[in-house]
C-alpha cells in the first residue's frame, strides 16, 4: 500500500501545480518536440527516478486515430524510442513562418471545448508570423467549458498581456491557469479567429475573434497581407508538430 501511495502522489495537486506553474509553462524550451533542457521533461524524469515505475506502455496514432506503433519496457528507454518515432513521423520542419495558419483540435473528442482547442492554436503558434493570424476550427460542444477555472481566469483582466502579467506574478496560483497562460502568449503574438458552435459572445469573452465562414475570413485577410499571403493548414492540429528552426 505504501508503494502504491507514493506512485499515486506523482499526480497530486501540488505536483500538478508545480509542473504547470508560470515559470515552467513560460520557458521557451518547454515546447513541442523538444527534449533538450526542457524543464518540464527534466522534472518529469527527476520525479520518476525518485519513484520509478516498473513498466511503461505508450502508443502513437495516425490521422484515423489508429495505433501505429507501441513502445513498452523500461521507462526512459521506451520513452526515448517513442519520441524518436514521433519526431520522424509527426514533426515537420518549415523553412519560414506563415501569415496565416489554419488549424483544428483534431476533431472529437479533442475539440470538446475551447479550453482544449488552445492546444491546436499552440501548434499553429509554432509557425505563424508575429502579427499574423491563426484560424482554429473546433466544435466546442462542451462550451468554454462551464466547469473548471478557465472561463473565470479569462475574465480577471481585459487583455491577453494583462492576463500574462497577472499569471506571471508568483503570488497568483489557480488551477487551470496554465491553459490561459498558453492562450495569452498566442494572442499576444497573433490574432486568433475561432470557427465553432460557440455563441459569438462566448468567443469574444475569451478575447478571440469569431468567424462563421473561413473562406470569407481568408479573403478579408488577403486585403491585409496582400496577394502573396502565405497560408499553412494543420488539419490534425496538435497531433502534428510543425516547427521553424530559428
Amino acid at each position: 500500500m505504501d508503494r502504491w501511495q507514493r506512485k499515486a502522489g506523482i499526480a497530486g495537486i501540488e505536483t500538478i501545480m508545480t509542473f504547470h506553474n508560470a515559470r515552467m509553462i513560460g520557458d521557451p524550451l518547454s515546447t513541442w518536440g523538444n527534449m533538450t533542457d526542457n524543464p518540464v521533461q527534466d522534472m518529469a524524469r527527476e520525479v520518476n527516478r525518485m519513484c520509478k515505475p516498473d513498466f511503461m506502455l505508450n502508443v502513437t496514432l495516425n490521422r484515423e486515430k489508429e495505433i501505429t506503433a507501441v513502445f513498452v519496457g523500461e521507462l526512459f528507454e521506451a520513452h526515448n524510442r517513442g519520441c524518436a518515432f514521433a519526431k520522424e513521423h509527426a514533426m515537420l520542419r518549415c523553412d519560414e513562418r506563415f501569415d496565416v495558419v489554419i488549424t483544428s483540435n483534431s476533431g472529437y473528442p479533442l475539440d470538446q471545448n475551447l479550453y482544449q482547442a488552445v492546444k491546436g492554436m499552440s501548434a499553429a503558434h509554432k509557425i505563424v508570423k508575429e502579427g499574423g493570424t491563426i484560424i482554429c476550427a473546433a466544435e466546442c460542444r462542451d462550451g468554454l467549458p462551464n466547469h473548471g477555472n478557465y472561463a473565470e481566469i479569462l475574465q480577471m483582466r481585459k487583455t491577453p498581456q494583462e492576463i500574462l502579467d497577472m499569471i506571471n506574478d508568483p503570488s497568483f496560483k489557480i488551477f487551470d491557469q496554465w491553459q490561459v497562460q498558453k492562450q495569452a502568449v498566442i494572442q499576444v503574438w497573433a490574432d486568433v479567429y475561432v470557427y465553432s458552435s460557440l455563441p459569438d459572445e462566448d468567443v469574444e469573452k475569451a478575447m478571440f475573434k469569431y468567424t462563421h465562414n473561413i473562406g470569407q475570413t481568408l479573403a478579408q485577410l488577403k486585403e491585409r497581407y496582400g496577394e502573396e499571403m502565405t497560408v499553412a493548414i494543420l488539419p490534425l492540429g496538435p497531433l502534428t508538430i510543425p516547427y521553424v528552426e530559428e
